[in-house]
């Protein structure tokens, strides 16, 4: 068995652009329409939440987009991030398979979500606004929001979906570090969150009302924007530094990946590592296989419909093509907080529609089976959104070592899962509950959508 490998890349050696994969998708994705007039929209209707650079790099269709030297600069203090060889957990399994991880966990936030974090920041300050508000799901993009705009000096106000804000206290005080106001979401702080409140004031929220709140609050002042974690396609273009640092890392190990797996809330980590070589597969041929993992609990890729919904609860957001769950669907209380979103963004939606990438569900306590024995064999404890995509490369191995051939592996692990610990008390008790969305639970979920045609 080969030795403990580690894969790394200087500083010369990180790509300097962004790859956007909808300049060679076969099949562009179907346009955002505005929440009123039901037209596509176009990068002035974007204005009102987001500066023009990112309303710009959203709706393009430019292959590759220059990374500024400000946000490279603050890049280079956590990237290249390494590439690893699981040589440890092959021995584990005893696998003739070979495993590969992108650790995006070696950053202030302890996640992938400072990639595009630090770009959103940088383009808000450029544009000369003073306020951002953003939601948070498990806590891991607001605490890369908040030193991000700590950095570029500006201020910062998150609505925590409240479930994960009970969860994950040391999250809430990452952020105040970082000098960001924290709220639980839904709140009383607004319309759409009272509105919740009246109805169910138990509610544990869900991304889909955090975002409601978050844009309500950006809208009601001119210096103030709002800023997106996942889902849309800026945010997965800021995350492709990941697959395209990746692309390299693997030519240098004498390697190429035979699958690419990435957990799956919105779609900004799993188009990280996946979009750089869906290119290949695209413009060269290449065989790989790209697999999303997603909670039982929260199936929009397995069992949604691919139809106009929209991004948030209040239905504030352009309508987007995607496989959803409908945008007022309440997730189970999962560990997992980053991946209790209804939908997926329109790239990856659009690849699944024409089958570039696979879809696979599971529920929490086989994801974290798989986290803790990655972490007794690797050193590294995941954070609960990543025990999806260690399952998933572990399922992948098994199923090698049954078929008699051998596979190259390749996750990205998204971040480590310090302020998660709790997840792993409440595994250890054995107090961590299944629950898949039944036929049932799903029928009444898509009940609420008003289907648009997306054919």
């Amino acid at each position: 068995m080969e030795q403990f490998k580690k894969i790394i890349l200087t500083e010369k050696e990180m790509p300097g652009q962004w790859y956007n994969i909808a300049a060679d998708m076969p099949n562009k994705p179907m346009p955002p329409l505005h929440p009123g007039t039901k037209k596509p929209v176009c990068e002035e209707d974007l204005h009102a939440i987001f500066p023009p650079e990112i309303a710009r790099q959203e709706l393009s269709t430019e292959r590759y987009i220059d990374i500024p030297d400000e946000v490279t600069n603050l890049y280079h203090t956590f990237r290249p991030s390494p590439l690893f060889r699981a040589v440890n957990l092959e021995k584990a399994l005893g696998t003739k398979s070979k495993i590969y991880y992108k650790y995006e966990g070696g950053n202030y936030s302890g996640s992938h979500k400072a990639n595009t974090a630090i770009a959103q920041a940088y383009y808000n300050k450029k544009d000369g606004v003073r306020r951002i508000t953003t939601e948070t799901g498990a806590g891991q993009w607001g605490s890369a929001m908040s030193f991000a705009c700590n950095h570029f000096g500006l201020e910062l106000l998150v609505f925590m979906v409240k479930v994960s804000y009970n969860q994950k206290p040391g999250r809430k005080l990452l952020m105040n570090t970082y000098n960001a106001d924290v709220i639980p979401s839904p709140s009383t702080l607004t319309a759409a969150g009272r509105k919740i409140l009246e109805a169910d004031p138990d509610s544990p929220g869900s991304l889909g009302i955090a975002i409601s709140e978050a844009i309500e609050i950006a809208v009601q002042d001119p210096y103030t924007k709002y800023s997106l974690g996942s889902v849309l396609n800026h945010v997965s273009l800021h995350q492709t530094i990941i697959g395209e640092e990746a692309l390299i890392q693997m030519e240098k190990a004498g390697d190429y990946p035979d699958v690419v797996i990435g957990c799956f809330g919105g779609g900004s980590n799993f188009s990280g590592i996946t979009f750089p070589f869906i290119r290949e597969v695209i413009k060269k041929n290449r065989k790989t296989r790209f697999l999303a993992i997603e909670p039982s609990s929260c199936p929009k890729l397995t069992k949604g419909i691919f139809t106009y919904d929209f991004g948030d609860e209040a239905g504030m957001t352009p309508l987007l093509p995607m496989f959803t769950l409908g945008h007022s669907f309440i997730p189970d209380k999962i560990h997992a907080g980053g991946l209790r979103y209804h939908g997926a963004g329109v790239l990856v939606s659009q690849l699944l529609k024409d089958g570039f990438i696979e879809a696979k569900s599971k529920m929490q306590r086989e994801c974290m089976a798989g986290a803790t024995l990655f972490a007794r064999t690797e050193g590294i404890l995941p954070a609960p959104e990543s025990s999806y995509a260690i399952a998933g490369a572990l399922d992948e191995a098994r199923l090698a070592d049954i078929e008699g051939v051998s596979k190259t592996i390749l996750f990205n692990l998204t971040g480590h899962g310090h302020f998660d610990i709790s997840a792993y008390e409440k595994y250890f008790a054995n107090n961590l509950p299944d629950h898949e969305l039944s036929a049932a639970e799903v029928e009444k979920a898509l009940a609420k959508i008003n289907p648009i045609d997306c054919r």
